[in-house]
């Protein structure tokens, strides 16, 4: 009898054993680990070296958080076809293609380019919660998005101009 329980339990163990193994080498696999490998290719610079790259006014709102004012953006009304870009490190941030007038005096767009190409916080700095938007790649604050957009999103993600550059479309 004693023998039939210990042939159960060793059993037990072994398809426990088979799990953990299984599910160790499906999720170590190459492929699981092109997030970790995109993240070691960030920019990554001390607080001088963001200094010295960055006019006063970047690294006031890319590095410290600041806001421009309402209506003084140089892409508030811009239009031209292309891709905004961020002026911190060059990573592909918006199109054209999802900028709209929101009547807010920011940049706004209903979608970034790629859902990978922006990180959100929680922003406490006022009385009341905002969700922050930062650069994924280089960490650089952008504005804030809220659940006020158009369609197909209904998503505004509120930008800061001097937080972006931007490349235009090449013709063919």
């Amino acid at each position: 009898m004693l023998y039939l329980i210990m042939s159960k339990i060793k059993k037990y163990y072994l398809y426990i054993i088979s799990g953990i193994l299984f599910f160790g080498i499906v999720y170590n696999t190459p492929n699981s680990n092109k997030k970790e490998e995109k993240n070691m290719n960030k920019t990554v610079k001390t607080d001088k070296e963001w200094k010295d790259c960055l006019t006063p006014e970047e690294y006031k709102i890319l590095r410290e958080k600041g806001t421009e004012m309402a209506f003084t953006g140089k892409y508030y009304k811009h239009k031209e076809e292309g891709v905004y870009i961020c002026a911190g490190c060059g990573d592909n941030l918006f199109s054209s293609k999802t900028k709209y007038d929101s009547g807010t005096g920011w940049p706004s767009f209903w979608e970034p380019i790629s859902g990978d190409k922006i990180k959100e916080e929680i922003d406490k700095s006022l009385p009341f919660v905002r969700t922050e938007i930062l650069c994924n790649n280089c960490g650089g604050h952008l504005g804030h998005v809220f659940n006020d957009g158009p369609n197909p999103t209904g998503l505004r993600y509120c930008i800061n101009s001097v937080s972006l550059d931007f490349k235009p479309k090449e013709d063919k």
